[in-house]
């Protein structure tokens, strides 16, 4: 069964591959779509978790929603409208900040010389309002309006390993609205594949300047804009990677795009929203605005800037900016360090050599062991995730314990299980299920090729089957014989003897083949003292049914001799070849010289003699046929077998079969009792 190895280490290279494969997609050598989805799949499934249901009041949405457009008019709002809002929030309401989630890329033409777009610069200067614009990556970098100034110089991330986002074009604010304001940011967000946004980049390039988002803006506004500071990692093995933005001791962690997960609230809903128009006319409470952070954005339909997030399927834009500004305020920032890559590619390394090389043969430890990893990993997973906002990736490790789990149990159910049902086939007809059960566990050590080794043999033969034979119908003799060979064999196989054949009414097996057994002789010689006590309560049965009793002569030697699988193209058999065979077979038909039932040779009798199981009865030296010197056979006898001493051998005097032979030490045989069923206590 060697080939089976091959087969072992084919399995092998198939879970190699598989690991190299998925540690590719972690280590970000090539990427795999379904399991980024997977990824994106669990990172949404967890963010829903984390929902607290709550509203935080520290935002609040100043929303151009229908109402507003009913009381206020269609959109875009005269600016000197868009004053007096301002002039009301800071000195009506004493907000802490207003920012514009809209771009004024335009001139109001409803005025005269730009007098209402004065008028709304007016009411921002020296306040903390942050005017909002977009960033374009259209192709001809079409630009409107004005950028506020960038945050960091040109060539602040040259020779590093950062990724930033590239635009082309942009569309900002008339000048003289920007230059009034105290800053302003850009509002787009990074969507993933799946058209879910989940990021937006704090810091994004623009003709070779760097420029901050609308968040980013307002929360440094709120800090007294000082400069941003960059987290560069510096490690021995020169990565030098960007893992977070700093402010005055706030660090706000980042990906390799510069980007920041925004870290949901919950649903729409998560922050107050009031109708813009109620502002203006004076209708909401003092309390409801003061000290607050105010975000001007819509929802009416038609100026909807509608996102989709991990927690609903459509989601006001201005609300993810607020969910990003509040992450930033109390540290909650979800982060993602690039040496999370380098985390998981380890791990998978690690559970992926297990379930490869280690995972336990057994269906139910294998299953056991594989949820243990998978429920190990999620559970580790979750645990970074709500004590450290970590974002470890999920999808390749879970995946890859699952297929090397399949793998493990379809290679166990359609190749492992064909290697059973070969040796089951193979040696199933010769030798006892347990043993071919034990044989399957280890395959490549076992094969049919012919081979020298040392065994014991056994055969055994019914005295007088041709009288017998003569004397019955044919279909009782086949009934009796039936019942006869099922009975020795189920002794045979007992004492995990391997059958060799059936010769008319002869026996033939042998031990120590195809699995070693150091007490090859014991058993064998256990079998045929166990066969001739069998003997009688068969031969009970068999006067029931009025067939003759049986006898039996049973002969065991123990020698070197081939065994393999022999024979021609046409037929071919599992079986002992030798001269030890040969003088098995001879003291078999010793037995009725002597008139006893069971004789062994010198070479079992030699590994037998410092056996308390056994006593012995010297029976001399014969010559059997094929040889020229003489052979030393002996009797054995049950020391003590059950409480009783017990020999199967005939009495004298053709007396019949009895039990109750002590041990004697006397070269004389011990007495012969003619005893119907009875026994004598051994005297050891």
């Amino acid at each position: 069964m060697k080939p089976n190895r091959r087969t072992h280490w084919f399995r092998h290279v198939i879970g190699i591959s598989l690991l190299t494969l998925f540690l590719g997609h972690a280590t970000h050598w090539h990427r795999i779509g379904f399991i980024e989805r997977l990824d994106a799949m669990f990172y949404d499934a967890k963010i829903r978790m984390d929902s607290s249901g709550t509203v935080d009041d520290r935002v609040v949405i100043l929303d151009i929603d229908e109402k507003s457009l009913a009381g206020e008019g269609q959109w875009p709002w005269r600016r000197d409208r868009l004053a007096r809002l301002m002039d009301r929030l800071f000195d009506d309401y004493a907000v802490k900040l207003v920012a514009f989630d809209v771009v004024f890329a335009e001139p109001d033409d409803r005025g005269e010389n730009g007098a209402l777009d004065a008028r709304f610069a007016q009411s921002m200067t020296n306040r903390p309002v942050i005017l909002g614009h977009y960033l374009s990556s259209l192709e001809g970098g079409y630009s409107a309006g004005v950028l506020p100034p960038p945050v960091l110089p040109q060539g602040a991330f040259q020779g590093r390993p950062v990724a930033i986002t590239l635009w082309s074009g942009h569309g900002g604010n008339l000048a003289v609205l920007q230059s009034s304001a105290a800053g302003g940011g850009y509002f787009n967000f990074l969507v993933d594949e799946d058209g879910i946004s989940r990021r937006v980049p704090l810091l994004a390039e623009y003709k070779g300047e760097y420029y901050e988002s609308l968040s980013l803006a307002v929360v440094r506004s709120l800090l007294g804009n000082p400069p941003i500071q960059t987290g560069f990692v510096e490690g021995g093995d020169g990565y030098g990677g960007l893992e977070w933005l700093e402010l005055l001791g706030m660090k706000f962690p980042v990906d390799e795009n510069v980007s920041a997960l925004i870290p949901y609230r919950g649903p729409q809903g998560s922050f107050p929203y009031i109708s813009a128009t109620d502002v203006m006319k004076g209708r909401v409470a003092v309390e409801k605005l003061k000290d607050r952070i105010v975000l001007i954005g819509t929802t009416a339909p038609g100026l909807m800037d509608l996102r989709s997030p991990p927690v609903s399927a459509a989601y006001p834009g201005v609300e993810a900016h607020a969910n990003l500004i509040v992450g930033m305020l109390d540290d909650t920032l979800l982060r993602k360090p690039a040496y999370l890559l380098a985390a998981d590619g380890l791990l998978m390394f690690a559970i992926g050599l297990f379930m490869i090389f280690g995972l336990s043969a057994t269906p139910l430890r294998a299953t056991l062991t594989s949820l243990g990893i998978l429920t190990s990993v999620i559970l580790g997973n979750l645990l970074l995730w709500n004590e450290a906002r970590m974002v470890m990736p999920l999808a390749a490790t879970l995946l890859l314990a699952l297929t090397l789990y399949a793998l493990h149990m379809a290679w166990g159910y359609f190749v492992e299980s064909r290697t059973k049902r070969l040796f089951t086939e193979l040696f199933g007809q010769y030798v006892p299920p347990e043993l071919v059960a034990e044989m399957a566990k280890n395959p490549e050590g076992y094969s049919m090729t012919g081979r020298k080794a040392e065994l014991t043999i056994l055969f055994s033969d019914v005295r007088d089957f041709t009288t017998i034979s003569e004397g019955l119908p044919p279909d009782a003799l086949a009934a009796l014989m039936n019942e006869y060979l099922g009975a020795m064999t189920t002794i045979v196989q007992k004492h995990r003897g391997t059958l060799d054949k059936y010769i008319g009414d002869a026996i033939m097996a042998f031990w120590g083949a195809p699995v070693e057994d150091p007490d090859q002789a014991g058993r064998a010689v256990t079998t045929a003292l166990e066969m001739q006590a069998a003997l009688q309560l068969l031969n009970e049965r068999l006067k029931e049914k009025g067939w003759p009793a049986l006898r039996i002569g049973i002969g065991i030697n123990t020698g070197v001799v081939t065994v393999g699988d022999m024979g021609s193209p046409v037929r071919k058999a599992y079986t002992v070849m030798g001269d030890a065979v040969n003088l098995a077979s001879r003291l078999e038909g010793v037995t009725k010289d002597f008139s006893v039932g069971v004789v062994i040779g010198a070479a079992t009798r030699a590994k037998l003699d410092n056996d308390p199981r056994f006593s012995f009865h010297d029976l001399g030296s014969v010559k059997v046929k094929g040889r020229a010197e003489t052979v030393n056979i002996s009797e054995p006898f049950f020391r003590n077998y059950s409480g009783r001493c017990q020999s199967p051998s005939p009495s004298r005097g053709g007396l019949g079969w009895g039990w109750g032979f002590t041990r004697n030490s006397s070269p004389h045989p011990p007495p012969r009792l003619p005893l119907e069923g009875g026994g004598e206590l051994c005297s050891d």
